[in-house]
């Protein structure tokens, strides 16, 4: 399990802000700032980077700009995930934006406006880390995150957009070790968190809060698809954030996802189809990850309408993309595309096909009882 304890406390700084740290700012300024975020969402990176440098330019001396210009290379990790390139211009705007929050800090070690950014990118450059699987250093930016966003409370507990760090801590201090138990000697030092309070703080920051609402969203759609399963409430956030930034690949994975949590396959494979397309024009973000699944859920849906050539073409795609992504370790994908594949070709009477295909599988990891529902196949033909 790669996300333990660690990201809780990324999760905690992540764009936790206050309306007090944004008053010394201009409209003009506080325009850039909310323009760029959307830009961020959109993937627009160049057209963010260009806000936060007349933000940088505007107040020097304040971390605001700063920071929002490290998320845009965060955002550019989180696209481009197949490369290293942003690496180092992320790790160094999160250097500057530390040390112009330290600046401050040394004359004032309450300002509030140094401890929300020092807080927010500490939790960043953590999960930054925790994805490279550094785990001291991870460990040791989240803790350090989660002091300062205790602080941060403190001086702000009732502010919306505080909300999306305490809505976080009390949700997913909970949620974690209930699915992870090997979680919860690492989470004994914290306070006890309230699934139920941090639901309430989260919805309170999405409807109301001025910065952080869009990453309340975020937290929702994903615990509400995956830790306290709701398909109609994961489909709501999930459509709202896609019509929202329609160029971001990560809420429009989340949409055809969604769809087939709620059952609507209609618009699932219309939704897969036109990832699928944005993969093909090479979108940011629709890298090959991303066409392995939208393959895998085409196929699946001509499956489910027992068009079983057109499925086995985009079955045996989805296979090729696997063999690309998964190199020589199959995957979840991979073993389930077989799986699939297998039915696909026994229902359009390919036996010896069909068995070779669930050969195999028995040649590979046992994934949620793949072994023994190729075996089922193997003494019985799929007949659709």
């Amino acid at each position: 399990m790669k996300k333990l304890i660690i990201s809780i406390a990324l999760l905690l700084s992540f764009y936790v802000s206050a309306q007090s740290q944004w008053a010394i700012m201009s409209e003009r300024a506080d325009s850039l700032v909310q323009a760029g975020k959307t830009y961020i969402y959109n993937c627009e990176f160049d057209k963010a980077e260009v806000c936060f440098k007349k933000v940088i330019n505007l107040y020097p001396n304040h971390p605001v700009g700063y920071f929002l210009d490290a998320m845009v290379y965060y955002w550019k990790l989180t696209v481009y995930e197949f490369t290293n390139y942003y690496d180092k211009p992320f790790l160094d705007r999160v250097d500057k934006t530390i040390d112009v929050c330290d600046k401050i800090l040394k004359n004032n070690p309450n300002d509030i406006t140094a401890l929300f950014f020092k807080g927010g990118i500490l939790g960043y450059r953590g999960r930054f880390y925790g994805e490279k699987e550094k785990w001291l250093q991870s460990g040791s930016d989240g803790f350090n995150a989660y002091k300062i966003l205790l602080k941060c409370i403190e001086i702000a507990p009732d502010n919306h957009d505080v909300m999306l760090g305490m809505g976080l801590f009390n949700y997913f201090t909970v949620a974690i070790p209930e699915r992870y138990p090997a979680t919860k000697p690492i989470l004994y030092f914290l306070p006890k968190g309230d699934k139920k309070l941090g639901i309430l703080q989260l919805e309170a920051c999405s409807k109301n809060a001025r910065y952080a609402g869009v990453e309340a969203d975020v937290a929702l759609m994903q615990l509400y698809y995956s830790f306290d399963p709701d398909a109609s409430k994961a489909y709501d956030v999930a459509n709202s954030l896609f019509t929202r930034f329609p160029n971001n690949p990560y809420f429009h994975r989340y949409l055809g996802r969604c769809y087939i949590k709620i059952g609507d396959w209609k618009n699932m494979e219309a939704t897969w189809r036109d990832i699928l397309i944005k993969h093909i024009n090479k979108k940011a973000g629709y890298d090959n990850k991303t066409a392995r699944e939208a393959l895998f859920d085409i196929g699946w849906a001509l499956m489910r309408r027992r068009e079983y050539g057109s499925a086995e073409v985009y079955m045996r795609k989805c296979l090729e993309a696997c063999q690309i992504v998964d190199n020589k370790d199959p995957s979840a994908w991979w073993i389930e595309a077989d799986i699939k594949l297998g039915m696909i070709l026994d229902a359009q009477n390919k036996r010896d096909q069909a068995v070779r295909v669930y050969n195999k599988v028995l040649k590979l990891k046992d994934y949620e009882q793949s072994h023994t529902r190729a075996k089922t196949y193997l003494s019985k033909p799929y007949k659709g």
